[in-house]
């Protein structure tokens, strides 16, 4: 990734080793203190998409939270176009469980024919709950199942931000926001599910920082960036725990089937 803020411009790697915060959302640094923050929906694009060979290039030091999901991003690729190279792909294979656990959460990694997630929430709040999600990542799924769902968060939470002068642009047009038992977007909820639904789209794109697509299973209970963080570099640090592999092209690609299940969940998604 560019950062060009400032006439500065600097590479900065889209992987696990450029992690540098993981307070809120997840923030890449390189050289020259050049950083880029709130990079996972943009990433999760990219991996849900199976894009893995791409520059981004960014003029500000964090990317635009557009209507808080990755569909935005994911439309604009497909309207891009995708090129498939002539080249085999490299993928981490997942050879044994690595597991990491904080505050009552946990992420981990066990071997899988695939690339499967299952994520679940626990919120003590009457609106959110209990919530699970598991899906097999496929292109097709992640337009259908998981880019539209938004990033949320409660109005009393907000309201803290702004008076230490973050989360500035935080409106009804980017967030899910919530009062104790009801959301106020009068909208409603894209999915009944939303927010386990943008806690799956958060780990696809801090997992796709792992630097090369992932054959195994990724489960997680009361995860969040900063535990996505940390299991991908308990797995990565453990060379025991995983092998690189390449293999040819996995399938044909049909772009014009991603389009449409974006479209599907566009239209038919079920509200609040």
């Amino acid at each position: 990734m560019t950062d060009m803020a400032d006439d500065c411009k600097a590479q900065i790697d889209a992987n696990y080793q450029s992690v540098s915060n993981v307070t809120l959302c997840t923030v890449l640094s390189g050289e020259n203190g050049a950083h880029v923050a709130t990079v996972e929906h943009l990433i999760a694009a990219f991996r849900g998409l199976n894009i893995d060979n791409a520059v981004i290039e960014v003029d500000s030091h964090e990317i635009p939270i557009m209507d808080g999901s990755a569909r935005p991003f994911v439309e604009a690729l497909l309207e891009a176009g995708i090129k498939e190279l002539p080249a085999q792909r490299r993928f981490i294979k997942v050879l044994r469980p690595v597991r990491v656990s904080e505050g009552g959460g946990f992420c981990e990694f066990t071997p899988h024919d695939g690339f499967h997630f299952d994520v679940e929430i626990d919120f003590d709040s009457p609106v959110i709950g209990r919530q699970r999600y598991q899906m097999e990542l496929t292109p097709e799924r992640f337009c259908a199942e998981v880019a539209a769902a938004r990033t949320f968060g409660f109005i009393k939470d907000v309201e803290h931000l702004w008076a230490s002068g973050r989360a500035l642009g935080a409106s009804f047009k980017n967030t899910i926001a919530l009062d104790d038992d009801r959301v106020l977007n009068p909208e409603g909820l894209r999915f009944k599910d939303e927010f386990v639904r943008h806690k799956l789209l958060d780990a696809i794109g801090d997992v796709a920082l792992a630097g090369a697509p992932i054959i195994g299973a990724f489960r997680s209970y009361r995860g969040g960036h900063r535990l996505n963080y940390l299991a991908v570099k308990a797995l990565l640090e453990d060379s025991s725990a995983w092998t690189i592999i390449e293999a040819p092209r996995i399938r044909e690609i049909r772009y014009a089937d991603f389009a449409r299940s974006l479209e599907a969940a566009h239209m038919g998604a079920p509200r609040n």
